[in-house]
């Protein structure tokens, strides 16, 4: 019969042990932290994120928090963990913009994986213009100019106003003084921005480095 008492007493302990952690606020919530973020306010991130107050650490379902600030313009990835007891850290990665794109009625901002992601009230100093029929990261177009604008130097993206294209293998960019660079795909960046940097101390309006051997300028 004892033994029967300490196999119930043990069941129920067990028993009222998961009712405490899992059902009830000993081990809920109490804070929330959120880090990484600058563009995207954190004010932004927790009303996303909508971690209920005092829930258990242990079925707070931090997947959905993830999808909900995941789903934020201008973020590009979200890490949600616990931090016991009590905090919930969402640590998100943001976007950063490669240029814009002009719908016709509306800005918006375009990382560099071509994702389009914010709106914006006016065209912004210091990125380029992306001047294609769409913008999509499926876009084969939009990879192969998006991929030419993150591959470049610094201080060439900084001179580009523009870059166009109709097809992945003829990209054009068009600089702050009015030359235009035929790029062509987005292979051999490095060294078509080396051979670039040359022919811009040569007179003209029109370089081509397409083909970084056989380069020209008119």
């Amino acid at each position: 019969m004892r033994r029967r008492w300490v196999a119930l007493l043990s069941v129920l302990t067990v028993a009222a042990l998961v009712y405490l952690l899992f059902f009830t606020s000993m081990l809920g919530v109490r804070s929330v932290e959120v880090l990484g973020n600058a563009a995207v306010s954190t004010e932004k991130v927790l009303t996303a994120a909508g971690v209920p107050d005092r829930e258990s650490m242990f079925v707070l379902d931090t997947d959905h928090i993830q999808e909900r600030v995941g789903a934020l313009p201008g973020v590009a990835t979200v890490d949600v963990s616990r931090s016991w007891p009590s905090t919930v850290t969402i640590e998100v990665s943001e976007r950063t913009p490669i240029g814009f794109y002009n719908t016709g009625e509306k800005l918006h901002l375009v990382d560099g994986t071509g994702v389009v992601y914010k709106e914006i009230p006016e065209k912004p100093s210091g990125l380029p213009e992306l001047k294609l029929p769409r913008v999509a990261p499926e876009d084969p177009v939009t990879r192969a100019v998006t991929g030419v604008l993150v591959a470049i130097p610094k201080d060439l993206r900084d001179r580009v106003v523009s870059a166009s294209a109709k097809t992945a293998g003829s990209v054009v960019l068009t600089l702050n003084d009015g030359k235009t660079v035929r790029w062509g795909d987005a292979d051999q960046a490095g060294r078509k921005a080396k051979v670039l940097a040359v022919l811009l101390t040569r007179e003209g309006t029109n370089y081509d480095v397409s083909s970084p051997e056989l380069p020209t300028v008119s």
